[in-house]
C-alpha cells in the first residue's frame, strides 16, 4: 500500500491577523481626544504633531485621529457631515508578515495596484505598510509586523 504524500502548500502571500487600526478624520482634535479619553476611558498612545495625527489605544488596536486642519487632514478632502465629505480615512489590517515582492505579485494577480511601501506607526509599533483600495474605493492599509528598531 502506497502512502499518499500530502502536498505542501506554499505559505500565502497575504495572511491577515486582524485589525490594526482605523483612521478617523476629525474637525476638532482636542474635543475628539476628550471624548475618547473621558467617555470611552481610552488613552493617547502616540502623537505626530507635524502630521496632525494622534493615536489612541483601544485594546490591541488603535484609533487614529487626524486633525482636518493638519497636513494629513487637508489631503483627505471635505470635512465630515458635508454631502461630499467623509470622516473615515482608512482601515488597517495587521499582516503576519510583509514580503513586498510576494504581496505585490499576489495583488497584481487580482488586478489591484499597490503603492510604494513605507514605515508607519500602528498598534504594534512602526513597521512596513502599503495602501490599496477595495472595489468601492475604500482605502485599506496592509500593515506588516513592527520592526525591532
Amino acid at each position: 500500500m502506497k502512502k499518499s504524500r500530502a502536498r505542501r502548500r506554499p505559505s500565502p502571500a497575504l495572511k491577515v491577523l486582524g485589525m490594526d487600526h482605523i483612521v478617523l478624520r476629525v474637525r476638532d482634535l482636542k474635543r475628539s481626544i476628550r471624548f475618547y479619553r473621558q467617555v470611552l476611558g481610552l488613552e493617547v498612545e502616540h502623537r505626530q504633531p507635524k502630521l496632525g495625527l494622534v493615536h489612541i489605544r483601544a485594546g490591541g488596536q488603535l484609533i487614529d485621529l487626524i486633525d482636518l486642519k493638519g497636513k494629513l487632514g487637508r489631503m483627505g478632502g471635505a470635512a465630515p457631515k458635508r454631502r461630499d465629505g467623509r470622516n473615515m480615512d482608512h482601515a488597517a489590517l495587521r499582516l503576519a508578515r510583509f514580503d513586498e515582492q510576494r504581496l505585490r505579485a499576489h495583488l497584481s494577480r487580482h488586478g489591484i495596484d499597490m503603492g510604494a511601501p513605507g514605515m508607519r506607526f500602528g498598534a504594534g509599533g512602526s513597521g512596513p505598510s502599503v495602501y490599496i483600495a477595495d472595489p468601492d474605493g475604500n482605502v485599506i492599509e496592509l500593515k506588516g509586523p513592527a520592526s525591532e528598531d
